[in-house]
């Protein structure tokens, strides 16, 4: 195998606006004057080069079709690279998964705690919904940080 000689690569939003969106060959190109700051010149005469554009107008006009581009669009999936989304939408989805399953066993050991204490403890109606109503606005009030030793202390009148 023979290496490949290495071509300085183009950002993203460069690479992204290739022949199919810059060429149009039934347009021909308008000259028009351009009001810029030096600052801004120096930038576009910097960064043309490595960008591999052959002039600082095909630059500019790339940097005004993805500006174009970004404020009219919809979905964001135009500007990401295709490899970052499906990156990031596989790490979600395996978060949700495994919040779903976490969800799943901890509502199962719960639900085991809770026949066993109702098995073993006679409760009123009444009590019941008083105990709801105080775990209600325990959860609410600490955030949903609720510890066992707190619940013992409170129960022991501590």
């Amino acid at each position: 195998m023979y290496a490949q000689p290495q071509m300085p690569r183009k950002p993203y939003f460069m690479r992204n606006f290739q022949l199919k969106e810059m060429t149009k060959m039934d347009e021909t190109k308008k000259k028009f004057a351009l009001w810029a700051y030096p600052s801004t010149m120096e930038k576009v005469e910097r960064l043309y080069q490595l960008d591999n554009c052959r002039s600082r107008s095909e630059f500019i006009e790339k940097a005004v079709l993805f500006y174009a581009g970004y404020v009219c669009a919809e979905d964001c999936r135009e500007y990401f690279p295709e490899a970052i989304v499906s990156t990031i939408q596989g790490s979600l989805d395996s978060f949700e998964n495994r919040m779903a399953s976490l969800l799943f066993k901890y509502a199962v050991e719960l639900a085991m705690m809770m026949h066993v204490s109702a098995a073993n403890f006679r409760v009123d109606e009444d009590t019941l919904s008083r105990l709801r109503g105080k775990c209600v606005n325990e959860v609410k009030r600490v955030n949903g940080q609720i510890s066992f030793d707190d619940a013992v202390r409170y129960q022991k009148g501590k």
